[in-house]
């Protein structure tokens, strides 16, 4: 099991949390297997950036996004080079610390 600090989300996570992921499962379905309730419009097909996160410690013993995710970012509310979309993202051994941005780009939730 890999160690997953998510740090806090006023609305999503208000106190943060840490859980624990299942190597190879994406970060998406662990986050989300935990109750905690990130976005993801596309149902996780990598067709949005609504499960957008800031990997804040991790990001470099991570696969690399490929073409589709780099292409996807670029869409992403809040785009820094730790950018990743949680949907891509596999978990492996290393322990991650996850911010989930303030804000998506997820027009059926805005009001």
């Amino acid at each position: 099991m890999t160690r997953i600090t998510v740090l806090p989300h006023v609305e999503i996570c208000p106190q943060g949390a840490v859980i624990e992921a299942e190597k190879g499962q994406s970060l998406c379905e662990a986050l989300l297997a935990h109750d905690i309730g990130i976005e993801h419009a596309c149902a996780q097909s990598c067709a949005c950036t609504t499960c957008h996160v800031l990997v804040r410690a991790g990001f470099d013993a991570l696969a690399a996004a490929d073409d589709l995710e780099e292409d996807m970012l670029d869409k992403a509310w809040g785009l820094e080079a730790c950018s990743r979309l949680a949907c891509q993202v596999v978990v492996a051994d290393a322990p991650l610390t996850v911010e989930i941005p303030r804000y998506s780009i997820n027009l059926a939730r805005e009001n």
